[in-house]
């Protein structure tokens, strides 16, 4: 059953271009079924979460990722009597705008952009939801409800003094996101929902691919904890079958920490409705305390054992040469890029031809990337095994 802080479909802002309702959809699942059969989410299982995507079958991609967000997002609110179908629309979409190679691609498109507005993934998620899809006769983009696109463009909160969220601050001017305050519940449970997925699967594949040694988890007492669990009961176990273990542990661990502390919210806070959700001065969805320091322990942990580790590192700065590379190429070449992407550049707008050919970079998947580096630049990109 549904609080009273829940966001009904029913009770919806609506969407840019009224539709008439379905029969048998509320208006969040059309969403979730719009944004599923987007091209852009299409792309998300060619977009690396932390390992190139050629590299490896098993390691997780962009869309793995993203269906773990909205599985994990599903459950909370389910359990917090929250929109589920609302929250899973907002993390199936949260990454829709990954430039190819993950935060290694976003950081090179954002450097070549920083004269221009700069990058965010986020901000380009809301640009592909409101503009870049062209499916639909009568409106470019998906137009999803006000309460999705809100999801999507506060996913770290409220938007305050963003240098790359150019468009939508245009946007905003014109229909109204309410950017000062905080997003709805269901969005929250999205955005913590990730946090959980990204740093629990970040680890275990990093396991699998030995970047990370069970001896370098013993500076993790809650992760080292587990492990002696699992063999206490299990002592023969296989190395496959205990990283999954540990993951599952401190999936459930991470869960009930934000279960508990967001039930004393709502209830110490005298949480009523959907708007004293919004109104209030501080996020309502929210790890315990003491959980909220071991969650920034393993992301301190990820960044120094696995996002900055040699071989990734040089991952990394392959893939940031091929954005850049392919940034300066369409700079200095235009005629290289699709006719549908150069007729959406304003004559003689320098902002709009950079903004385009940023765009049209950040759609690509890895592996057209790397096609497209080699056909211009005759290199080849090559594998280190990650």
């Amino acid at each position: 059953m549904l609080k009273q802080y829940a966001c009904l479909p029913e009770n919806s802002r609506g969407r840019i271009h009224p539709e008439d309702p379905t029969p048998y959809r509320n208006e969040f699942e059309r969403d979730r079924d719009r944004i599923i059969h987007a091209n852009a989410f299409k792309r998300l299982q060619y977009k690396t979460q932390v390992f190139v995507n050629h590299e490896g079958d098993h390691y997780r991609n962009r869309m793995t990722h993203s269906m773990e967000v909205s599985s994990i997002a599903r459950s909370l609110s389910k359990t917090l009597g929250l929109s589920e179908d609302l929250a899973e629309s907002v993390a199936l979409a949260h990454d829709l705008g990954h430039s190819p190679f993950g935060h290694a691609g976003e950081h090179a498109l954002n450097e070549c952009m920083k004269d221009f507005g700069g990058f965010s993934h986020n901000a380009h998620s809301f640009k592909i939801l409101t503009n870049l899809e062209h499916k639909y006769a009568a409106f470019d983009g998906l137009n999803l409800t006000w309460e999705v696109l809100e999801g999507i463009v506060k996913h770290n909160g409220p938007v305050i003094n963003e240098k790359s969220y150019e468009y939508v601050y245009e946007y905003n001017d014109k229909h109204g996101l309410d950017l000062e305050k905080y997003s709805s519940a269901e969005a929250q449970v999205a955005s913590l929902a990730d946090d959980i997925a990204y740093i629990c699967h970040d680890l275990e594949d990093s396991i699998r691919a030995k970047i990370v040694s069970y001896r370098d988890l013993e500076e993790l007492e809650f992760i080292d904890k587990y492990i002696h669990e699992v063999r206490a009961v299990y002592p023969n176990i296989a190395d496959n079958r205990l990283i999954y273990e540990i993951g599952r542990k401190l999936t459930h661990h991470l869960i009930d920490s934000l279960l508990l502390q967001t039930n004393r919210n709502l209830k110490s806070f005298k949480i009523e409705t959907e708007s004293d959700i919004r109104n209030h001065k501080r996020q309502i969805v929210e790890f315990t305390p003491s959980i909220f320091e071991e969650v920034k322990q393993i992301k301190d942990f990820l960044m120094r054992k696995v996002y900055k580790h040699h071989e990734v590192a040089y991952v990394t700065l392959q893939s940031q040469n091929v954005v850049r590379k392919l940034f300066k190429l369409y700079v200095d070449n235009i005629e290289l890029m699709p006719f549908s992407w150069r007729n959406m550049i304003a004559e003689n707008n320098l902002d709009s031809k950079m903004s385009i050919i940023a765009d049209y970079i950040a759609g690509m998947t890895d592996r057209y990337a790397i096609k497209q580096y080699q056909s211009f630049f005759n290199l080849s990109f090559a594998n280190k095994g990650l």
